[in-house]
């Protein structure tokens, strides 16, 4: 089959391309993408299986005429673009709009009228909002930031494509992880830099909010799988675990003990986010096994130059 991936130089995509490029069942994969990140890791320092049927596409979501001749003869799409903040984040609700939700509406148009056979769309937790108690797929959505609002606007166009194709919603956990093209701007990924290179973190609020993790490479991982499963079309959470700052802090002392801690407005009861890691894909897949958060966080650690 052909696979389409919407924002595939970006740091879910870099590593998905790993995945799909070994998958027997992907004949060629066609990255789309506006490079708006400047982040050219992608291209760079790994040959990937199966390079000569990788191709990459320059463009922009709401570019309906070339995106159109993108997805020609294309089955499958892993729509992963987006304007991507922390879950809480509330800044330019302007692009937030633009890319993940009327962007969004354009891909689902072009994919309406196309060959598509699946549709898989890389949502957030976030569109829950917050809690202190655990929430499940059963939880009505509350988006509280123009991020979550957004995300939650797109998952409305992409749902009506489940009467035409099959059509995945997958909201997934906080990613974090070692990747070529990752984010500093997630927390954990944050933390691990700041620790390996100046033994010094800063943590926001009192370090007691919640939030639900998932590592990139099993979120990576579980989309390839999507390809050639039998889960039916709907919405499925993504999680790992769910951990607290100061939980997060201490798993690094006990990697790194040097590592030094201060806090900013430790007065601040910031929100919580926790989504129930008893998956309902579990179901209806077999997912990667789960590794011990301490050894991902070594490992992590063990990955930068110097």
């Amino acid at each position: 089959m052909n696979v389409l991936i919407t924002g595939g130089a970006g740091y879910l995509g870099t590593e998905l391309i790993k995945e799909l490029s070994k998958n027997p069942e992907v004949k060629e994969i066609r990255i789309y993408d506006n490079l708006s990140r400047d982040n050219y890791a992608l291209f760079t320092g790994h040959k990937y299986d199966n390079k000569e049927n990788i191709s990459f596409i320059h463009g922009e979501l709401l570019d309906s005429r070339k995106l159109r001749k993108a997805l020609e003869g294309v089955d499958a799409v892993f729509h992963l673009a987006a304007k991507v903040t922390s879950p809480f984040a509330n800044t330019d609700p302007h692009f937030f709009e633009q890319v993940n939700h009327w962007g969004t509406a354009e891909l689902v148009y072009a994919a309406e009228e196309s060959g598509v056979k699946h549709f898989v769309y890389s949502s957030s937790v976030g569109v829950y909002g917050s809690s202190s108690s655990e929430m499940d797929e059963s939880t009505n959505p509350n988006p509280r930031t123009f991020y979550a609002i957004s995300k939650h606007r797109g998952e409305e166009h992409v749902s009506r494509l489940s009467e035409k194709m099959k059509t995945h919603i997958i909201r997934c956990g906080n990613i974090f992880g070692y990747s070529r093209s990752m984010r500093f701007d997630s927390v954990i990924n944050k933390f691990v830099f700041e620790s390996n290179f100046s033994n010094r973190i800063s943590i926001h609020g009192n370090g007691k909010q919640y939030r639900s993790f998932a590592h990139v490479d099993y979120v990576a991982d579980t989309f390839n799988r999507l390809l050639t499963s039998s889960v039916p079309s709907g919405i499925y959470n993504l999680v790992e675990l769910n951990i607290s700052v100061l939980d997060i802090v201490d798993v690094l002392k006990e990697v790194n003990p040097e590592l030094e801690f201060i806090f900013i407005n430790q007065h601040l009861k910031l929100r919580n986010i926790k989504v129930s890691t008893d998956l309902k894909l579990a179901g209806f897949m077999e997912l990667k096994e789960k590794t011990d958060f301490k050894e991902i966080i070594r490992s992590f650690h063990d990955r930068f130059s110097f």
